[in-house]
């Protein structure tokens, strides 16, 4: 099968009163006034370089002294806020080592790099124009995924924690090479379990620079996960292929992966283990759910010929007159939580992609 394709640039959407009123009832709203704006009046950037004196794209940017002051006390109860209860108490503890400017992608991002003085540990975290369709994206990622995921939104400014680990694509050229066999073969089980649970939820454009591989150390193993990090394409391509992430040429080393050392009925296995843990997920966190879902059911987060085409697609892969009928692109959401709670039970309710 051909590749997914994206072709337009992804526009931003606005954030309406309901998903705002439901940011607030879930502490997702920023007590702290700070802006994406009030990055942007940075005095002058340096470009910044990789420990192989490579480009990596990102500038950091200074500020004038006075700006600076009310910049990073800000951003240093921003680091609060994230990482505690916005306790105070711990801000003559830290120090704004570094902000970052990315002129790539759609979102333009400040990094944060924020430091404990005492013991020189640090975090990062990311400022970025809100976008509902990513704000939708990061919500149903805390929901339904294995990990947890922390964000706030300051009005029209999203502020989102960075997610440690291995971006996919350095991963594939630096590092699959030198893993044992058995850890090969735990990777390209994980990789198809996050290929279905992307394809679920309609998370798109997870080319192998928008995840990463986090390698967790067991008493005698590596075990290897992979986790999103972009959430701009939640819900909004017509293309059902986007959806999956082994349509991507950029990810054919884990689809060859997963070829040379999965049998097929150990891909169905994979498949039917994560369909019925996000079934079990979106079943336990069953009100949150279908408030987020009501939500997006009223809101525009992709044209209407998108909604035309996915949905559409959808039918013909499910024979499930739910998507037919959808409107928008949180009803094609509803539809398919509905399909998957429903059957998730029967291994053969998708057909295999690998």
């Amino acid at each position: 099968m051909s590749d997914a394709f994206i072709q337009f640039k992804k526009p931003s959407y606005p954030i309406n009163k309901s998903l705002f009123d439901y940011l607030e009832r879930f502490d997702r709203i920023s007590k702290v006034a700070i802006s994406y704006e009030d990055l942007l009046r940075f005095s002058g950037s340096i470009n910044v370089y990789d420990k192989k004196d490579q480009d990596t794209l990102w500038a950091r940017v200074f500020y004038s002294e006075h700006e600076r002051t009310e910049i990073d006390l800000n951003l240093k109860k921003i680091y609060s806020l994230l990482h505690s209860d916005g306790n105070t108490d711990i801000l003559k503890f830290l120090n704004v080592d570094a902000i970052d400017y990315c002129t790539f992608g759609n979102s333009k991002p400040f990094r944060v790099k924020v430091r404990n003085i005492l013991n020189d540990n640090y975090v990062h975290f990311y400022i970025k124009k809100a976008d509902a369709s990513r704000i939708y994206g990061l919500e149903l990622e805390h929901i339904l995924s294995p990990d947890k995921i922390n964000f706030l939104v300051y009005q029209d400014t999203l502020i989102e924690e960075h997610i440690i680990g291995i971006p996919g694509d350095v991963f594939m050229d630096t590092l699959l090479k030198n893993c044992i066999e058995t850890e090969k073969a735990q990777i390209a089980k994980e990789f198809v379990k996050f290929n279905e649970r992307c394809m679920i939820r309609l998370l798109g454009d997870m080319r192998a620079y928008n995840y990463v591989i986090v390698p967790i150390h067991d008493f005698d193993q590596v075990v290897y996960r992979i986790r999103p990090i972009d959430f701009d394409q939640q819900c909004y391509e017509g293309n059902f292929k986007v959806y999956r992430p082994q349509f991507f040429k950029e990810n054919n080393p884990m689809v060859r992966l997963v070829k040379e050392k999965l049998q097929i009925s150990s891909v169905e296995q994979y498949k039917n283990e994560e369909r019925s843990a996000l079934a079990k997920r979106i079943l336990s966190a069953e009100t949150r759910i279908k408030r987020i879902l009501k939500i997006m059911g009223q809101d525009t987060i992709a044209p209407p010929e998108h909604v035309e085409q996915l949905k559409m697609d959808l039918y013909k892969y499910t024979n499930d007159l739910n998507f037919k009928n959808a409107k928008r692109m949180g009803n094609v959401l509803s539809a398919a939580f509905r399909f998957v709670t429903k059957n998730y039970k029967n291994a053969n309710v998708f057909k295999s992609g690998f």
